[in-house]
């Protein structure tokens, strides 16, 4: 198979075989990305915002410099358009309009030391669980923007803690214990909304 930089290279040069091969290789693996970015998506409307994901891909290839893996910056965009997407939605049912939140918002480095992982059961298993999806991605939209990007790459996207380094501008270490706040956080949400309490939105870490 063509390596990724010499594909994105044609696709650049606009030749029609490159985004051919590219489209190939990636279509299907953000399709279900994003189809398990929301419980309630239909495979329709996995299909109609991998299309939007790929139209911004070709729109916006020349601001990708190989910072991280394609696939990453992809599930990135895809992200976006999935929540862009279910908010449009809500906004219709509503009769209103919808406040789009942006993904890329980074917490400082300097934060203080974390805490040790939670004593709650499980919180990886927990996101996992196919009997608790719906539970899990409603917890998921009352995280704030940095804690459900990082979840959703490392679980949804399958991407390793290099991965999620390198695109996140954070040293390995930092990204272990960010992940594990978050995850703590999720499973406090999991358990509240399971129970039928109500949960108040974290505030984002300064």
């Amino acid at each position: 198979m063509q390596p990724d930089a010499e594909m994105l290279a044609g696709c650049r040069r606009g030749e029609a075989a490159a985004w051919d091969a590219l489209f190939d290789k990636y279509y299907a693996a953000a399709a279900r990305f994003i189809f398990q970015l929301g419980s309630d998506f239909t495979h329709e409307d996995a299909e109609e915002i991998c299309q939007e994901t790929f139209l911004a891909v070709i729109k916006n290839l020349a601001s990708f410099h190989g910072e991280s893996q394609f696939q990453t910056w992809l599930f990135r965009i895809a992200a976006n358009k999935a929540r862009d997407y279910r908010e449009r939605r809500q906004a219709a049912k509503r009769g209103g309009s919808a406040i789009t939140l942006s993904l890329h918002a980074v917490n400082g480095d300097d934060e203080p030391a974390l805490d040790p992982s939670s004593p709650l059961p499980g919180p990886a298993d927990i996101l996992m669980m196919e009997e608790q999806a719906s539970e899990v991605h409603h917890a998921l939209e009352r995280l704030e923007p940095p804690c459900r990007e990082i979840i959703e790459l490392r679980y949804f996207g399958d991407l390793s803690y290099e991965e999620l380094a390198g695109t996140l501008h954070l040293n390995p270490k930092t990204v272990s214990s960010r992940l594990s706040k978050c995850l703590d956080r999720l499973v406090v949400i999991m358990r509240k909304i399971i129970s039928g309490a109500k949960t108040p939105a974290f505030p984002s870490n300064k």
